[in-house]
């Protein structure tokens, strides 16, 4: 009989009662559904669904290896045409480290100061969170932070800089799951290559380089502190910002190492003491006029990658010195006329810039005068003018009125209302810069031919549809003005400028004929042989024309000798007058002493020209250098001559005019003697008949030869 089967018979120890556990799970079973039937059911089944796909995105769609990868550009260092580097652009990061082949004391200097339990927490460090916290709540302010590398890690590779709740949650979940997939050494190699350490400078490998001028694994234990300590607030403890803060900061670091047994307090002392700034690219400044204006098309260039890419420029570093130091000496010699800018431009006629100042101080003003400033370039659009003339089949030697005119609503005058009264050449009107001739000539060729002239020779702004473009009123750049007179001197147009070297010029597109180059030469060469140019006369191949805005507000000078045209502005920021400064005075000085240097080098072609030996500023070969402050300890080396008793300038600066031209002022100081001209019937003498018959001399005509190949 089975006693198990009978009712009420006792039960063996351990035995299976099957009705018990149809109970139990009939209990367990009503328990699971009534909580199904609870209201936070479905929220904590779509919590859990919501988990699990977001890891699941993080294992396939996460990048982790983004910490490892190169910037958007490379580092752009900046090289002259000599190969003297002169500015550098973009941030700066080599290729990733190992923190596993780094000696011991470089990694542990950044784990000693940002994360000391970085090697037991799993990513995010809740007792230094406490801790934190309750600095924080005691100062009333936020002075210390809780992000573990790890963190530091996320942030960095995947989120952004902004303070909210939502980004420190997105961080510590990131930060966890990074050390789910990652060993600490891959997490620390990570952190290490992408940090950023200021200065531009991002990763290890970069800032070794940077800083100290050496590879990463070569660090010394001050070193490395110097870096572990950057890391808090790199914009102002980088070494190149603030050395002082940056050493003091490394000594905090190394208590810490100490303090962790990482090294000795001996050591660390002495290889403190050590520590100096090595890395000669620090000192490359990360701007320039030149730099700037080039800087776009250089970045478009490049694609992804580590470290540095040198980009070789057209710029000419000695050049690039001296158009610095006649800027500056121009400049301070105007301080008393009431100018406080000015830019110059200097380019071969194949459109390669060598030389480009825009303004008196890069470091004070990053405005470009000369390739951003549109201005107004007075008489020095003249050229254009004549250009129409001639190719209508006038010459240097054909006559127009010199008188009074009006032309509907508007009459343009002459400088100080003076008039011949009658005709005279093209050549006198054109060397003394008659505003009524050149007014009559565009109403005779009219404003159309003016506008296909100037568009032919590269000037791409928008021009006045009306008669005053006879004077210069169309805005326009001094890189876009003087890349026109480029035209002019290679007898083709337009000449686009360009500032690397792998740059070609394009296909021109107008050629100018003969007789039309030879006329321009002619007139340009009246200006500074007898005109309002003679105080750039420095050799019998010069050639230019000056140009001043209405109420001096603008004083240009444009010229070139052999293949090198150089153009000059000068004028105020806020276009407020200058005092009686002229095209032909301070702009035209600066001119001559730049140019004056260049022609005097090898390279300049042989035979151009034949450089007069007029006082000029003692220019010294020096390293390439910004302008900084003009400096007050030099005598004035350009002064403007004493008005004449009664003159035009004992007058007050009233305004003058519409559209006055103020070419004709007062002679430069070596040609204050001169007789003044005689303003009778004849204005001027007559044109001098080599220049009438364009005999220039022995010498090749300009432009034409390449340096160094005469």
């Amino acid at each position: 009989m089975d006693h198990d089967k009978t009712p009420g018979a006792p039960r063996a120890s351990g035995s299976f009662d099957l009705q018990t556990a149809r109970a139990l799970a009939l209990r367990g079973g009503t328990a699971f559904q009534r909580w199904t039937r609870t209201r936070w059911a479905p929220y904590t089944v779509i919590a859990l669904g919501v988990l699990v796909i977001f890891f699941a995105y993080l294992t396939w769609a996460l990048p982790i290896g983004r910490a490892l990868e190169p910037l958007q550009t490379p580092t752009l260092v900046l090289l002259t045409a000599d190969g003297k580097p002169f500015a550098r652009r973009g941030s700066y990061k080599e290729a990733p480290v190992e923190a596993d082949k780094l000696p011991a004391h470089i990694p542990n200097a950044f784990i000693a100061i940002e994360d000391r339990r970085f090697r037991s927490h799993l990513g995010v460090d809740l007792q230094a969170i406490a801790r934190a916290a309750k600095v924080n709540a005691d100062s009333g302010e936020v002075r210390q932070g809780g992000s573990t590398i790890t963190q530091q890690l996320a942030k960095n590779a995947f989120l952004d800089n902004r303070r909210s709740l939502r980004r420190k949650a997105q961080e510590a979940i990131i930060a966890v799951y990074l050390e789910a997939r990652l060993s600490k050494d891959e997490i620390l190699s990570r952190y290490l290559s992408a940090v950023y350490f200021g200065d531009g400078v991002y990763g290890l490998g970069a800032a070794a380089r940077h800083f100290f001028d050496k590879a990463p694994e070569q660090l010394t234990v001050g070193e490395a502190a110097m870096l572990a300590g950057v890391v808090k607030a790199p914009s102002r403890l980088a070494p190149t910002v603030d050395f002082k803060d940056a050493k003091q900061r490394a000594g905090v670091v190394l208590a810490a190492m100490v303090d962790q047994d990482m090294v000795t307090a001996k050591e660390a002392k002495a290889s403190l003491a050590k520590v100096k700034l090595r890395g000669e690219r620090a000192r490359l400044p990360v701007g320039s006029y030149f730099a700037d204006w080039i800087g776009p098309r250089v970045e478009q260039s490049f694609g992804r990658g580590y470290g540095e890419v040198k980009v070789w420029t057209t710029l000419d570093s000695q050049m690039q010195v001296q158009a610095q130091r006649a800027i500056r000496n121009g400049l301070k010699s105007g301080r008393r006329q009431g100018v406080t800018q000015a830019a110059l431009v200097a380019m071969r006629t194949d459109g390669r810039v060598v030389a480009l100042v825009g303004g008196a101080d890069y470091k004070k003003s990053q405005f470009d005068r000369a390739t951003d400033a549109k201005r107004q370039p007075g008489s020095a659009f003249k050229p254009f003018v004549y250009l129409a003339a001639l190719r209508s089949g006038m010459g240097p030697g054909s006559t127009v009125v010199d008188a009074p005119i009006k032309i509907g609503n508007w009459s343009p005058q002459n400088y100080e209302g003076r008039y011949s009264g009658g005709p005279v050449t093209l050549f006198q009107a054109f060397s003394k810069s008659s505003n009524v001739a050149s007014a009559r000539l565009t109403q005779q060729v009219g404003v159309r031919r003016v506008t296909e002239a100037a568009r032919d020779m590269g000037v791409t702004s928008d021009l006045p549809n009306d008669f005053t473009i006879a004077l210069g009123t169309g805005e326009m750049t001094l890189l876009e003005l003087t890349s026109a007179y480029a035209a002019i001197a290679a007898g083709q147009g337009p000449v686009t400028p360009r500032g690397l070297l792998i740059e070609q010029q394009g296909a021109a597109k107008a050629r100018l004929a003969t007789r039309e180059r030879e006329g321009l030469l002619t007139l340009m060469r009246g200006v500074v042989a007898q005109g309002t140019g003679t105080a750039a006369n420095i050799g019998p191949q010069v050639f230019g024309k000056t140009g001043t805005s209405q109420d001096y507000r603008d004083a240009w000078f444009v010229g070139f000798a052999g293949d090198l045209v150089v153009g000059v502005w000068m004028g105020n920021d806020d276009n407020t007058p200058m005092k009686g400064v002229t095209g032909g005075s301070i702009p035209a000085q600066v001119w001559r002493d730049f140019m004056t240097y260049a022609m005097r080098r090898p390279d300049f072609p042989k035979g151009a020209v034949t450089v007069d030996d007029g006082p000029i500023i003692d220019f010294e070969m020096a390293e390439l250098e910004e302008p900084g402050e003009l400096s007050a300890e030099l005598d004035d080396p350009f002064p403007l001559p004493e008005p004449p008793p009664g003159g035009p300038y004992d007058e007050p600066y009233g305004p003058p005019p519409r559209y006055d031209d103020r070419d004709v002022g007062p002679p430069p100081p070596r040609y204050r003697d001169a007789p003044p001209p005689d303003y009778g019937e004849e204005p001027v003498g007559p044109p001098d008949e080599d220049l009438m018959d364009r005999d220039f001399g022995d010498g090749p005509e300009p432009v034409l030869d390449e340096p160094g190949t005469s």
